[in-house]
């Protein structure tokens, strides 16, 4: 395997999650008599420029498809980081009705939203169809198409650039990352600004968020190698924010290379940050495996000694990530009776592999569990307060990542 930025020839295992079917192929009634695909989930290092990745196993096409079940509008926490942001943006850059703000991955309209309220121009690039069309209901104008250079070609061919180019949680998700980078370069007007978030790499290894690997994250990103990458297209990062959102992710501001923009202390404070971590160094990704491997030990110790006192145990939240954790647990539904979502496009089917059924948020207040486990971990607080009510039959959460812990 090459490594997907720099082709070094790369060998230097990060973790083996074993295999695995895609984490958002969710199952019905039907499916569940039908033969399922499992992919490899091995994550390599690069010894070079240190991206942490794994092989596009399951073609990116074949993820982002009509049939996509993450709708980013569901999370009330997401929505309220969306609306900050762009009250945040106008008000340090000053876009106003003569701007033009794109966003890449712009999913169900989440955060165009908030900027179209504003009256400024939007237009969102969205490669799952039947998310971009619930953005179009909302009158946000979408291209159904993946980003890249050639469709950064095309939309120039229309004159169409970006004042504010933005993209939440995609760059992770791109299998050619410099192309996709080359094609932000190639829309940005003369002074426009780039920001994009995406988990911390060094979140995912210090709170051991192994559960956040599955494959249509091809890429697992750290800020130094981010720079790089950018740097390679002329493009500079000139500051850098640490924020909570997916247990602990990062802001980058970029600009073509001739701007004459500031550069933040920021840049470098998180560089020498990652640096003193070891970042840069191949030994600070050896021993991930083992992480892993208590996480997985804990929670079957867990559920196996519920199942023989009788307790019902159950989940909430059928997130991707949940699907990572419980299928490198060989979790099944006789361990855990259900999950529930309140995404209605998740409900009454079955998540893949587990064939845990997923149900509604009645079916959890009249069947009263004695235990619930946050698979979405990183919305802990907003599910504890929107479940408090478990408490009146004294039921408890769990969590299992970074640790096992029961409240």
């Amino acid at each position: 395997m090459k490594c997907r930025y720099c082709k070094t020839e790369i060998k230097d295992l990060f973790i083996d999650l074993v295999n695995a079917p895609a984490s958002n192929s969710f199952l019905t009634f039907d499916n569940l008599h039908e033969p399922e695909t499992f992919y490899p989930l091995k994550v390599y290092t690069c010894h070079k420029c240190f991206l942490v990745q794994i092989e596009e196993y399951k073609k990116s096409g074949d993820i982002f498809n009509n049939e996509y079940v993450y709708f980013s509008s569901f999370s009330r926490s997401w929505l309220g980081h969306a609306k900050k942001y762009t009250e945040m943006m106008i008000s340090r850059f000053g876009f106003n009705k003569h701007s033009k703000v794109i966003e890449i991955a712009s999913n169900d309209g989440y955060l165009l939203q908030y900027f179209k309220d504003k009256n400024i121009s939007v237009l969102g690039v969205e490669p799952t169809e039947n998310t971009a069309k619930v953005a179009m209901e909302k009158g946000i104008e979408s291209i159904n198409d993946f980003f890249g250079s050639r469709l950064a070609k095309e939309m120039l061919q229309k004159n169409i650039q970006a004042d504010l180019l933005l993209g939440n949680n995609v760059l992770a998700h791109v299998p050619d990352i410099v192309d996709f980078v080359a094609g932000m370069k190639i829309i940005l007007k003369e002074r426009g600004i780039i920001t994009m978030e995406f988990p911390h790499l060094m979140q995912l290894v210090d709170n051991n968020q192994f559960d956040t690997i599955y494959h249509e994250h091809f890429s697992y990103l750290s800020f130094y190698t981010v720079k790089l990458i950018f740097e390679s297209q002329s493009l500079e990062l000139f500051d850098v924010e640490e924020i909570p959102t997916h247990g602990g992710s990062i802001r980058i501001y970029a600009k073509h290379k001739n701007d004459p923009r500031d550069i933040s202390t920021n840049v470098n404070a998180l560089l020498e940050k990652e640096k003193q971590k070891g970042m840069t160094n191949s030994a600070y990704y050896s021993n991930f495996n083992e992480k892993a491997l208590k996480v997985k030990l804990d929670l079957l110790s867990f559920l196996i000694k519920q199942k023989e006192l009788n307790k019902t145990v159950t989940a909430y939240g059928a997130a991707a990530k949940g699907n990572t954790m419980l299928n490198y647990c060989g979790v099944k539904n006789d361990l855990i009776k259900y999950v529930v979502d309140a995404n209605p496009h998740k409900q009454n089917k079955f998540l893949p592999a587990s064939h845990i059924p997923v149900v509604d948020e009645g079916f959890l207040k009249n069947d009263k569990p004695d235990y619930i486990i946050i698979l979405p971990w990183n919305l802990k607080e907003e599910i504890t307060e929107q479940l408090n009510y478990i408490k009146t039959w004294d039921a408890k959460f769990v969590t299992a990542i970074p640790r096992l812990e029961i409240f």
